[in-house]
């Protein structure tokens, strides 16, 4: 099992890659999910592990299911 800076990490650069290809800055992100832009800017740079909340808050703001920020980490644990 992986460490939780290492999940963090993972989670973190697939909130990033899943952003991206949507063409959002963190700012738009942010705006959609009600949320600090500097909160998505720790979660991106695996700062911290997030809520299960704050996981559907995104996924919600970036109309995808869950299991799309969700999967990758599957792998590490």
């Amino acid at each position: 099992m992986q460490s939780t800076s290492e999940l963090a990490v993972a989670f973190g650069r697939r909130l990033r890659e899943v952003r991206q290809r949507q063409d959002l800055t963190q700012e738009q992100l942010a705006d959609r999910t009600g949320m600090r832009p500097g909160a998505v800017g720790r979660l991106e740079r695996g700062g911290r592990c997030p809520a299960l909340a704050t996981t559907l808050r995104l996924a919600c703001g970036l109309c995808v299911p869950p299991g799309t920020l969700l999967d990758p980490l599957a792998r590490l644990v």
